[in-house]
């Protein structure tokens, strides 16, 4: 049904590694290099890593004649990106161990480790087991972490919605063992359990697989950037179900015109958590039965989607499932932001919002946020839940507490530096990028900081400094920072260069498009001015900078 000749190399290294376990054990005892070999680079990635290398000190390491200084990145699986105040300890004492010592929090609602040596990565895997987290599929081609909107003030259904991104993570989990085998040592595990995987089969899915469920009127999940969006349909505060869109992603390839960012298409609505489940399952299936296997880049369900058509894509989702959707219901988004400070939940709960710009927990000129949150945790008062822009919420406390967290969070610095930095600031986004991320070809998470202190006075010079315009930065055309989804994105080409893209929404139900290419920092900043200085000066009542320029400069291109 698809590709079956000339398969691409990853899909043979899928069928042939005896349920993704490949030669990893053998690859972990070579203490000659600090790199696994390189089939098992592909397979690595479905127990949660990346191998990657240290790309600052490349050119210093080969004047040496040494090899790449290798390391690992590990993600955890944690859908709707929840934390316990323990597990928050142990990722804590993991970092300072193992890791570089930074938390990082992705646009996934989840956390990476970066830097972490070979002989530490069973270490790693081991401590985050002991309190029962793993790594299982947050990587590879699988369906990866789930997210969902993380705010619980936001709707007094937000327990029962979020529930979902946990049930759904346990549907579509790999059946195979080996990662208990190969990073427990538990040699045993194999024999007490059917492997037998219905879904993945031996060959697993084309391509990486996402699914967001986001809670109108917010949008801050980025629901339909993902492969499967679910959106919750509330009518007289009640979950009636799910509207189903299908066939998101925002990667692309620079000069590729075949490829392309694209937001999902709603195709349904299912008003039963059995219909819901079941109509997930079976797109998944068509992706697995349908989805190209020869070409990569165009391997994810948003070229199946397109290649099918949607009437075709219905009909064999109808037929898999045994019921036809329903027509969608309408549904309004307003925003697509994080709401800072603190909120009060239905419940009684209150929830605060930190800005951790570009997702990195450390301790720095700006806040002791590592340690801040590590304090916070120890008093097991407040658990931790991270937002898709790269944010935490210090979450669930109860009225008696809250002056207690509300204390630390000051005496770190962490409530000052959210409450004083610029709107323009808190709506940003960037991927990890250099110095570890292989596919980068230009800055992001270090760089975007600066830009933005450059940008703040242009701005200012227009009056336009409380704005939230949406800023997103990504090093390369992957993705991963959102770029295509921000009202403004640059997405890296070279060192220093990126292609500036505007006329994205502020809700996320319009992609940009590209308005300049290759704009180093000089030529970025002074774009900016003249866009911010027409949008100033001709905007509509209420307008924002987004629908401006996409009405003033993309429309009619």
């Amino acid at each position: 049904m698809s590709e079956k000749n000339n398969l691409s190399p990853i899909e043979k290294i899928k069928v042939a590694s005896k349920g993704l376990r490949g030669t990893l054990k053998e690859s972990l005892l070579d203490e000659h290099t600090g790199a696994i070999r390189e089939p098992d680079e592909a397979l690595v990635k479905f127990h949660g890593m990346y191998q990657q290398d240290d790309r600052d000190r490349r050119e210093e390491r080969e004047t040496k004649k040494l090899e790449r200084l290798y390391s690992f990145m590990i993600r955890l699986r944690l859908p709707g990106g929840f934390l316990t105040p323990e597990r928050w300890r142990a990722v804590h004492h993991v970092a300072g161990e193992h890791s570089t010592g930074v938390i990082k929090i992705t646009t996934r609602q989840t956390i990476q480790l970066h830097g972490i040596l070979k002989s530490h990565v069973k270490p790693t895997i081991k401590a985050f087991n002991d309190v029962s987290l793993d790594s299982i599929a947050a990587c590879g081609d699988v369906n990866r972490v789930v997210t969902c909107n993380a705010l619980p003030s936001q709707s007094h259904l937000h327990p029962q919605i979020h529930a979902y991104a946990d049930k759904i993570s346990q549907l579509l989990l790999p059946k195979t063992k080996a990662y208990y085998e190969i990073w427990m040592d538990d040699e045993l595990i194999a024999e007490r359990s059917d492997e037998t995987d219905p879904l993945y089969q031996d060959r697993y899915l084309p391509r990486k697989f996402k699914i967001g469920i986001a809670i109108p009127p917010n949008n801050d999940a980025d629901v339909l950037i993902n492969d499967i969006g679910l959106i919750a349909i509330i009518e007289n505060d009640e979950l009636k179900g799910f509207n189903i869109a299908v066939g998101g992603g925002l990667s692309f390839t620079h000069g590729n015109e075949a490829t392309y960012p694209r937001l999902a298409t709603v195709i349904g609505f299912t008003d039963t958590e059995e219909k819901t489940l079941k109509a997930i399952y079976e797109i998944v299936t068509i992706q697995r039965d349908f989805g190209n296997r020869s070409d990569r880049k165009q391997a994810r369900l948003k070229y199946t989607f397109d290649k099918m058509g949607v009437e075709a894509f219905k009909k064999e989702l109808d037929k898999r499932t045994g019921f036809k959707l329903e027509e969608p219901k309408p549904f309004t988004f307003l925003q697509r932001k994080d709401e800072y400070g603190w909120t009060k939940s239905d419940d009684g709960l209150w929830h605060y919002t930190a800005f951790v710009e570009g997702g990195r927990v450390t301790d720095d000129a700006n806040a002791a946020t590592k340690t801040g949150f590590y304090e916070i945790a120890k008093t097991g008062k407040a658990n931790f839940r991270f937002t898709c822009n790269q944010n935490v919420i210090i979450a669930d406390v109860i009225e008696e507490d809250k002056a207690e967290i509300d204390a630390l969070l000051t005496q770190f610095g962490i409530r000052q530096f959210t409450e004083n930095a610029s709107a323009v600031r808190l709506n940003t986004v960037a991927c990890v990028a250099f110095n570890t991320c292989g596919l980068a070809l230009a800055e992001a998470q270090r760089y975007l900081p600066t830009l933005i202190t450059k940008i703040e006075p242009i701005l200012n010079k227009y009056e336009l400094n409380d704005e939230d315009v949406i800023i997103r930065m990504t090093g390369c055309p992957n993705g991963c920072g959102r770029s295509t989804a921000a009202e403004i994105g640059f997405i890296g080409t070279a060192y220093g260069l990126y292609n500036l893209h505007i006329g994205g929404d502020r809700l996320g139900l319009r992609l940009n498009k590209k308005y300049k290419e290759n704009l180093d920092e000089a030529n970025i900043l002074a774009t900016v001015d003249e866009l911010f200085k027409v949008f100033a000066k001709e905007r509509n009542s209420g307008e924002t900078f987004g629908d401006f320029s996409y009405r003033k400069w993309i429309a009619n291109q």
